[in-house]
Parts: structure tokens; C-alpha cells; sequence
């Protein structure tokens, strides 16, 4: 467009042009700053959970969504199997596999891995669409624009969402802020259309992630609050009715959801505001038709009525269990010790652990100044819209606190509360830009001395602030978030990068090595990798569905040889996978790990015999050298890690043995495996191989 065209439209329609094409940018800069682990390292799928997901959408795109729906996986949780359909939310599967099928229609050939790999930062592209409409919706166009650039670069958002993170929460952070979007627009106008589009982007969210319970439960403490307010009004009465009744139908057509929403503690919340809503706007009809004296007695007795009835359904389904109680991942955000003390296989994972102070700024940086601002600023100008936000910011502030995955949740409402935290500040300051005012020479003004110098300086510190959020949020995406876990790298001494490839080089010996009905048995966190990459059958996987079976695994990890063998050949292993970091110095290995396997399979009737204090020291430190404890230094974890390394020098001027992750010499160097025989170990000791072998046989020979 020419300069000349550009000056002869209308101020308006300039302005419309400028925001399209801010938001563009910020669009393509969200789809850009994301694919650092392409430009680092070829195509591949990260992490666990994603190659579970690449499995399943190859299976649906090759073979269609009724053999999809109906799979029993026999490869996954031997001898029991999976059945796939019922067992997730098809959401990410189904987008990408009608992605694939559309692009192909049109002759843009591409595979299925590929669509995989791009759908995060294409969506991310989308959520920088969404985040600026929801922002307008609640303040204005500049403070969407700002929340739209912040939301492109936030750590906290990129970490789940940069190429190769093929995980559900790649396209849920779109459909939970398009829903909240809607959410706004069907409350502003009351209107049955936008409740009904607004349960559809909540079906969709439903049909993508776990998660949407957190969506189905801010919502109605929204409408809560109004109603505790004095806010509640028909036209949120119109939009929840609707949201609550059309989303909760809809929901209860994925499988994995089924009748949950009316059967589940979780979902118990929305369905008493719903009644509740019921309520108000039966009384309210009531207060229309009688007289102030005969409507106070009427409250009265409808109250106590309906509480009793209403405690009186509830305890009677509790009790006959008609109503499910809160799951443990539940319980665990209300109270962060739960897991811990109760469910040792939910607290073992990374993700459900308290986030540190230092995370939020790491993922977060700048936004963690500007969120209260934005807090301040919707307080100052308090709304029904605005109440759903601050509803948001702080109840998301309280889980992601409580558990580090849920950052993913609080990263969209920091950029939609710090959009309007520094549009709010930098209106208030520029509109003190007097520059024509200095030139003329005006007395200035006397109540606000060096107006026009505290408003230069205080936009130029924000300029100077933004550029440098700007700037971390790159470094931390090329350093933290863009390395693929199955493809690891370090510096090396002359400063190159060392590639260790050794998951991918032990997938492949197992996947053309062994026989096709092989099974694998190793910790639950390789499970999916496993079966994608090797197509071999797995015990345990990161599902972590039967805490039994997971248990049984530890129980023959944490025992010696003998007692491990029993193990292994009721469950038909034929090989075992370990990963082992004490030659690299690579520290998620399962050494690290073990602790938590010996309280996983310590947890069950069957393994009443491991005890967690054996393997410890007197003094209760847990240490693999001479001073360790003799039930951890002979248990077949232990073995099968330090097989043969007692020969090897790992640095100089230390010992053979010489274990780089825990910085100690090994106790127990000089020890041959009875009932396992090494069947491979990657080139840099990372994954270690070993073959179960057969039962001698026993049996007298006759002549």
C-alpha cells in the first residue's frame, strides 16, 4: 500500500489498519520464536506424553475414527492393554488428523510427524489472536495489543508450546481463553447465540484436556460472586443457563468424560450455581408478584426448604456412591502434602511439585510487575467482566503455585492483566508528552512540576523494560525450552555442542533387534517412548492408570536379583531398559529416580517387604559408594546401572567408577548378574539393555 493511499483514508480506518497489522506481527512472531528446536535440531517430537500423542493421530489419520475409537492397544500396560478411545481426550488427534487430511485434499502433501510437530506454534499463532480479543473485551484495543505481544513471548506459555511439543496443552490454552472469550461476549449480551457458540469452544476444550475442570469451576465462581454481589443480572442468568446445559451435554460425549459432569465432586460446584441461578431467578419472579411483607415470609421458608432438601440429596448420594469423591490430583492442589503422603505415584512426577519463587520470574520476568497493576487498574474499575479476571488471575496465582505445571494456566492471565497494567501506564504518561508546549514557551504547570520530564523518563524506562522482556523470553526459549529431552546436547570444553543421541540409538537396537512380542519392562517415564519408537510391548507406561502394575515394576527394581527374577518372569520380560547418567553426568537417570520407585512399590499389600529406611545409611543419607546401604548397593537397579562401569575412568584423576552425577566412587565395582545378560549399551552409557534369561532347565535326562 502506498504512502499517499495510507494518508487518504480516514483516521479510523488507519487505525484499524495499524492494529491488524501489530497483531499480525505479534502472530508471526508467537509461530517464529518457537521454532528454535527446529532450526537447532532436525523435526522430532519432545518429551514423553508427545509421542503417545503422535502414535495415536497416526493410527487415527491411516486408519479412520471409528478403528480409532474402538483400538484396544495389547502393546501398552502388558498383560492388561489399553483401550485407547475411552481412555483420552481425542481433541489434539482429531485437529491434527483433519489438518493432515485437508492440506493433502489440496495437494500440499505433508506427513503426519510434521503436522505434529507445527500444530503448537500454529496455535500459539491463534492464542495471540484470542488474547487480544478477550483483553479488548475487558479494557480496550491497546491494552489487547499489548497482551497479544506479551502472550507471543511468555516463557511460561512457550514451554509447552514450541515445535515438537505435541501435547494436549499445545491447542487448550486456545480453546480455554476462546472460551473465556466468548464467556465475556454471551454475558455482555445475554444472548442464547453467543452461550451456545461459547459451549462449543467449551466442548472443544473438553475433547483437548484435562484441564477443562479448572474452565467449568472459574466460571461458575464467577457467577457466584455476582450473585453474592448483587451483580447477577438476566442476562448472566441467559448466558450460564445456557453455557452450563449445552457445554455439559456436549461434554459428555467424549468417552473419556462420559457422565462425569453429574456424577464427579469436581463438576458438583457448576451444577449448584446452576440450581442456585435457578433459584435467584425464581425469586426474583416472585418478588414482582406479591407484596414485600408476603415475599419475606415466603424467602424465609423457601430458604430453609431448599437447604434442607438440598444437603439432604447430596449427603444421600454421597453416601450411597452415586456421587464420586475428589481424585487425588484434586486433593493435591488444595492440600500440597496430600500426594506426598498418599499417593507416592503423583507426587513422583516432576510437574506436580510446588513451583519454586524463582520460576515465576524465570517464566514470567517482567509480567510479575505489571499483573498487579493490571489487578489494580480492573479493582479501580470494577465490572462483571472485570471480576471474571481477577477471578482468573488469582485462583490460577494459587495453583500454579501449588503445582509447577499449572504456570501454563497462570502465563495467558499475567499477559491479559500486564496488557492492561502497561496500557494503563503508558496512556496515563504520554498523554504528558507536551513537546509543542516546551516550544512555546507556556508557563508550566504549577501542580505538577517537571510534567513532560517525569513522563520521558517513565516511558522510556518502560520502553527500556519491555525491550528487555523481549529479550529474555528469547534467551530462555533458544536455552531452556527449544532442546528436545530425547536428543540431548552439552558444551564442550573447545565450546562446540556435543549431541547425545543414545534414546533414539537404543530405541532403534530394540526395534530391529529383538523380536516383535519382545517385552520391555522399564520405569513408567519411557513407556510411550517406547512403543512409538520401538514398537515393542511395554508393562508400564506414563498413563500411570493401575498404580498395582506400576508398583509391581518397582517392587522388581528395588529387590535383589532372586526376588527380582520372580517378578519379572510372572510378568514375561523379556528384556529391561534402564538409564543410567554416571558416565555423562546427565542427572535424570534413574538412579536419581530409584527412591521413588522403592515408595511406589513399597505402596501395595505385595510389596509390604521394601521399606524405604533399608536404603538408606544408618545416619539416613541415600549414597551409592562403600557407605551405602547393603540392601541398595545388591538391589537390581543398582546392578543393572553399574554393570561394568567399575572398569571405567570417567574424568581424570579420579577413580574407576567414578560416578559424574553423584560425585562419588561406586561401593560396588566388582559384581557379575545371575539372572540378566547385557544386551546392549548406548555409545555414551546413557541407555543400558539387558535380556532376561531363560529358566535352566531342571529337568534328569534318561538313556
Amino acid at each position: 500500500m502506498g504512502r499517499s493511499t495510507f494518508l487518504r483514508m480516514s483516521i479510523d480506518k488507519q487505525d484499524t489498519l495499524l492494529k491488524m497489522m501489530i497483531l499480525s506481527l505479534c502472530c508471526i512472531l508467537s509461530f517464529s520464536v518457537r521454532l528454535f528446536s527446529v532450526l537447532r535440531f532436525e523435526s522430532v517430537i519432545h518429551e514423553f506424553d508427545p509421542y503417545f500423542n503422535y502414535r495415536t493421530t497416526r493410527y487415527l489419520a491411516e486408519e479412520g475414527f471409528y478403528k480409532f475409537h474402538n483400538w484396544f492397544d495389547d502393546t501398552a500396560w502388558y498383560p492388561l492393554g489399553r483401550i485407547i478411545g475411552g481412555t483420552i481426550y481425542p481433541g489434539l488427534m482429531v485437529t491434527s488428523a483433519a489438518l493432515y487430511h485437508a492440506l493433502n485434499f489440496f495437494h500440499l502433501s505433508i506427513e503426519v510427524r510434521n503436522v505434529c510437530v507445527f500444530l503448537a506454534p500454529l496455535f500459539s499463532s491463534l492464542t495471540t489472536i484470542v488474547t487480544y480479543l478477550l483483553t479488548k473485551e475487558l479494557s480496550n484495543s491497546g491494552a489487547g495489543l499489548a497482551a497479544a505481544a506479551f502472550v507471543a513471548v511468555v516463557p511460561g506459555y512457550i514451554s509447552r508450546s514450541v515445535a515438537g511439543s505435541y501435547d494436549n496443552e499445545g491447542i487448550a490454552i486456545f480453546c480455554m481463553l476462546f472460551t473465556y472469550f466468548l464467556w465475556v461476549r454471551s454475558v455482555k449480551t445475554g444472548s442464547v447465540f453467543w452461550g451456545i457458540f461459547c459451549s462449543l469452544a467449551y466442548f472443544y476444550m473438553v475433547s483437548s484436556w484435562g484441564g477443562y475442570v479448572f474452565l467449568i469451576n472459574l466460571i461458575p465462581i464467577h457467577v457466584l460472586v455476582c450473585i453474592a454481589t448483587g451483580r447477577f443480572s438476566h442476562k448472566m442468568y441467559v448466558a450460564y443457563t445456557t453455557v452450563y446445559t449445552v457445554g455439559t451435554i456436549l461434554s459428555m460425549q467424549i468417552s473419556f468424560v462420559g457422565f462425569q459432569p453429574v456424577q464427579t465432586s469436581e463438576h458438583m460446584g457448576a451444577l449448584g450455581v446452576f440450581g442456585l441461578c435457578q433459584i435467584v431467578a425464581f425469586t426474583t419472579y416472585v418478588r414482582s408478584r406479591v407484596t414485600p411483607k408476603q415475599f419475606e415470609v415466603l424467602y424465609q421458608f423457601m430458604l430453609y426448604v431448599i437447604g434442607v432438601v438440598v444437603a439432604g440429596i447430596v449427603a444421600f448420594l454421597t453416601l450411597a456412591g452415586k456421587v464420586a469423591p475428589w481424585t487425588g490430583r484434586f486433593y493435591s492442589l488444595l492440600d500440597p502434602s496430600y500426594a506426598k503422603n498418599n499417593i507416592p505415584i503423583i507426587a513422583s512426577v516432576s510437574e506436580h511439585q510446588p513451583t519454586a519463587w524463582s520460576s515465576f520470574y524465570f517464566d514470567l520476568q517482567l509480567l510479575v510487575f505489571f499483573f498487579p497493576v493490571g489487578l489494580y487498574v480492573c479493582f479501580k474499575n470494577l465490572t462483571d467482566f472485570n471480576i471474571f479476571i481477577i477471578m482468573y488471575g488469582v485462583t490460577s496465582m494459587y495453583f500454579a503455585a501449588v503445582m509447577v505445571r499449572l504456570m501454563l494456566v497462570l502465563a495467558p492471565v499475567m499477559c491479559v492483566l500486564a496488557g492492561i497494567g502497561a496500557n494503563h501506564l503508558l496512556c496515563t504518561y504520554m498523554k504528558n508528552l507536551d513537546s509543542v508546549q516546551l516550544k512555546k514557551k507556556k508557563k508550566p504547570d504549577s501542580s505538577y512540576p517537571f510534567k513532560n520530564e517525569v513522563a520521558t523518563a517513565v516511558v522510556f524506562m518502560l520502553s527500556l523494560f519491555l525491550s528487555m522482556y523481549a529479550l529474555h523470553s528469547v534467551w530462555v526459549t533458544s536455552e531452556a525450552y527449544s532442546s528436545p529431552s530425547i536428543v540431548l546436547s552439552a558444551k564442550g570444553h573447545d565450546g562446540g555442542r556435543i549431541i547425545f543421541d543414545d534414546f533414539r540409538e537404543a530405541y532403534y537396537w530394540l526395534r530391529h533387534n529383538t523380536p516383535e512380542d519382545a517385552k520391555v519392562m522399564s520405569w513408567w517415564d519411557y513407556g510411550y517412548q517406547i512403543t512409538a519408537m520401538a514398537n515393542r510391548t511395554i508393562l508400564v507406561d506414563n498413563n500411570t492408570w493401575n498404580n498395582t502394575h506400576i508398583s509391581r515394576v518397582g517392587q522388581a527394581m528395588a529387590s535383589t536379583e532372586e526376588h527380582a527374577y520372580g517378578i519379572m518372569r510372572e510378568l514375561d520380560v523379556d528384556y529391561v531398559l534402564v538409564i543410567f547418567g554416571g558416565l555423562t553426568g546427565y542427572s535424570s537417570d534413574d538412579i536419581n529416580k530409584f527412591l521413588w520407585m522403592v515408595r511406589i512399590g513399597g505402596s501395595t499389600d505385595r510389596g509390604s517387604h521394601i521399606k524405604e529406611k533399608d536404603y538408606y545409611t544408618p545416619t539416613g543419607e541415600f549414597r551409592v559408594d562403600s557407605e551405602g546401604s547393603p540392601t541398595l548397593l545388591n538391589c537390581m537397579m543398582y546392578k543393572m546401572c553399574y554393570y561394568r562401569f567399575g572398569q571405567v575412568y570417567t574424568e581424570q584423576s579420579k577413580p574407576t567408577g567414578y560416578d559424574r552425577v553423584r560425585n562419588t566412587e561406586i561401593g560396588n565395582k566388582d559384581f557379575e548378574l545371575d539372572v540378566l545378560e547385557e544386551a546392549y549399551t548406548t555409545e555414551h552409557w546413557i541407555v543400558r539393555i539387558y535380556k532376561v534369561k531363560d529358566l535352566e532347565n531342571r529337568g534328569n535326562s534318561r538313556t
